[in-house]
């Protein structure tokens, strides 16, 4: 089974940033994508941004620009910098990794457990 930890979430005014981390651990064969989705209240869980086994990226259009993410392969653990943060930010962010947790088994989608994201003034 894949764990995933996260951290750094919490309240900001608009304009500022934060740094959120996720860190997978557990029985880990292969990660084939990290990223992170976001769900606001009344709204469904949509894709932020993720980042592919071969380094490429994917970012929903809202956040091109403002928002990195990145990944330490060597640690299993993927970081999404957020600047220039809106009120429309403002969501649970969930960290997502798609894995093969042993050779032996197929690819299978784990989810942490989500970290508030509120942007306020």
């Amino acid at each position: 089974q894949v764990q995933l930890v996260e951290s750094g979430g919490g309240l900001v005014q608009p304009g500022g940033s934060l740094r959120l981390s996720c860190a997978a651990s557990g029985s880990i064969f292969s990660i084939n994508a990290m990223g992170w989705y976001r769900q606001a209240p009344g709204k469904q869980r949509e894709l932020v941004a993720e980042i592919i086994s071969g380094g490429s990226t994917n970012y929903a259009d809202s956040v091109k620009g403002p928002f990195t993410i990145s990944r330490d392969g060597a640690k299993n653990m993927v970081y999404l910098q957020m600047n220039s943060l809106k009120p429309e930010d403002t969501a649970v962010y969930y960290c997502h990794v798609r894995a093969k947790p042993s050779v032996l088994r197929g690819t299978y989608n784990y989810w942490g457990q989500g970290t508030q994201v509120t942007v306020s003034s």
